[in-house]
């Protein structure tokens, strides 16, 4: 009886492991291998005039070393609108001074007011209603160019029925644990944006390297239905308005945006803890595609640990570790090196298991965190 007990056992333990390795496998076959033969070419340069928007709010460190970079772009017609939000550094006096040397560089000042707090989907708002031109440019205060070809490469998305283009939006690489999860997670998210949007079900955006029409933001209604949350001006809004039609995406490297990351665990936890709520308010369909594959990441290696702890057919238990392992770091190859990731591929098996806590981490303190109303 006791035989039949654990045979029983062994067969719960391998065959759930087996499914939720198919599970992921589906994923890395049927999804991220879109990404991992898509051909990125050198695009041709956009031609029309394009204004990029950036809200920055206590920036004068990031607006310093960061914005000549943008304001000289290699593109015949552009302008730069910063919108200065409530900042009580000396931003303005250094966007006043830029504005003396660069004529294209537009400046919209936000006073701080107690009673009525704004966060930065107003900023935004006001940034894209002071732009002079359809195609609309983002990014932030702490990003830094790939290129001077950047706008160019951005824009090029842009066609008669592209209206949005999402970019990607690296970290800075650092030495140390916490930078090399930071980038591996940024990877990961532009991952599933982008597979996702080259399978035709487009559901999210990085505000830090993302484009659309005005037209288009505007003929939405802009952030008006998610104006209670503070942030959701990327991921919420390109959610709302993206169809299998109306995106392009841009893995050219010269369209790639740097961005600063955070030095020590308390800053990244806040950043992410305004990032990771957004999810909530997805379409149902795509936050199936992504709950799936967390599932799936869940169940397999509890299955795993499990048969590890319990002695249970370890060859067996092993084999399909390794056999999901490879095939992920064959597939994952592919696509890093499209985002210049490929130095992450060296710790992936730790990877994978931080990027599963971490999800399920957050979104337990999701629930129990008293939202912020400001950026």
């Amino acid at each position: 009886m006791m035989q039949e007990e654990i045979s029983g056992l062994h067969w719960l333990v391998l065959s759930g492991a087996g499914v939720f390795a198919c599970v992921l496998l589906g994923y890395y076959f049927m999804l991220f291998l879109k990404l991992a033969n898509y051909k990125s070419h050198l695009p041709e340069k956009g031609k029309e005039p394009v204004s990029i928007v950036i809200a920055a709010r206590n920036e004068y460190v990031n607006l310093e070393k960061n914005l000549k970079a943008i304001l000289e772009q290699y593109y015949p017609q552009f302008e730069v609108i910063v919108v200065n939000d409530c900042s009580w550094d000396e931003s303005q006096k250094l966007l006043e001074y830029y504005q003396e040397v660069y004529a294209h560089l537009k400046v919209c000042k936000i006073v701080e007011q107690e009673k009525y707090p704004t966060g930065k989907k107003f900023a935004l708002t006001l940034g894209i209603k002071a732009a002079k031109y359809q195609q609309l440019l983002f990014t932030d205060a702490d990003c830094m160019p790939a290129s001077k070809n950047w706008l160019s490469s951005m824009s090029a998305g842009f066609s008669t029925n592209k209206q949005i283009v999402l970019g990607f939006s690296p970290y800075k690489s650092y030495p140390g644990l916490l930078n090399l999860f930071i980038r591996f997670e940024a990877a990961m998210t532009a991952v599933f944006y982008f597979s996702a949007a080259l399978a035709k079900k487009p559901f999210m955006g990085v505000g830090r390297n993302l484009a659309y029409t005005s037209s288009l933001f505007f003929g939405n209604k802009g952030f008006a239905k998610y104006q209670h949350l503070m942030s959701g001006d990327d991921d919420l809004f390109i959610n709302q308005v993206a169809s299998p039609s109306n995106v392009q995406i841009q893995l050219h490297p010269d369209s790639f945006m740097y961005t600063e990351p955070k030095l020590n665990y308390k800053a990244w936890s806040d950043q992410k803890s305004r990032h990771i709520n957004t999810g909530k308010y997805y379409k149902l369909s795509d936050k199936l595609l992504l709950g799936v594959y967390y599932a799936g990441l869940f169940f397999f290696y509890a299955f795993l640990i499990t048969g590890i702890v319990l002695h249970i057919q370890w060859q067996f238990v092993l084999g399909i570790y390794l056999f999901k392992t490879l095939v992920q770091w064959l597939v994952f190859y592919f696509v890093f090196k499209k985002l210049a990731q490929t130095k992450l591929l060296w710790l992936l098996p730790i990877l994978d298991v931080l990027y599963l806590l971490y999800m399920y981490a957050f979104g337990i303190k999701d629930i129990f965190t008293k939202k912020r109303k400001v950026w």
